[in-house]
């Protein structure tokens, strides 16, 4: 039994010629199926527009390499895969905070000697400008990919800065904490 295709693939290569108008009418016929998958893997959540613009967003970039129309909706299938993966390694949800915003406050208020106070200032001197600017935009909310694109970083490089700059606050506060007893 023979399944109709959902995109024409003259269609597809337009739009890998650069037709705006091409792409845009493959995003029309595409939303519906993948707003359906999404839902069916995460429910009806806020998450769900964005894994399909994130799904998108993949298709867009990806679309000049497709050697083959006709696996246009494989390539998206993939994509949505992907990013349902991503959705449940914690890219969408709260654990993208390895480090939030309040963590230092929270660290602070349950140190075992709760009446020395932590310099803070002192700790957070102790880093460059430029990790110092990746934390505030941490605690700001921005994401890694984010952080990575304004600062022309790589966003595992800005992983990796937070991580260090974490690790060295800990130890220089941990440091303040138990060394003023």
């Amino acid at each position: 039994m023979s399944r109709n295709r959902l995109i024409d693939a003259a269609l597809v290569r337009q739009a890998q010629d650069g037709d705006e108008v091409a792409f845009e009418a493959i995003v029309r016929q595409l939303d519906p199926m993948l707003r359906a998958w999404f839902v069916s893997r995460v429910g009806q959540r806020a998450e769900v527009d964005d894994l399909v613009q994130n799904t998108l967003l993949r298709l867009h970039r990806g679309l000049p390499d497709l050697h083959d129309p006709h696996r246009l909706e494989a390539f998206v299938m993939r994509a949505a895969v992907f990013e349902t993966q991503d959705y449940y390694r914690g890219r969408y949800g709260p654990r993208e905070h390895l480090a939030g915003p309040d963590a230092l406050s929270r660290w602070s208020e349950t140190a075992p000697d709760a009446g020395v106070r932590i310099d803070a200032e002192r700790a957070l001197g102790l880093l460059s400008e430029k990790v110092r600017t990746i934390l505030e935009m941490r605690e700001y909310g921005y994401r890694y990919a984010e952080i990575a694109r304004s600062l022309d970083m790589t966003e595992a490089a800005v992983k990796m800065q937070v991580k260090r700059a974490l690790r060295k606050l800990r130890k220089a506060l941990g440091e303040s904490a138990g060394g003023d007893a």
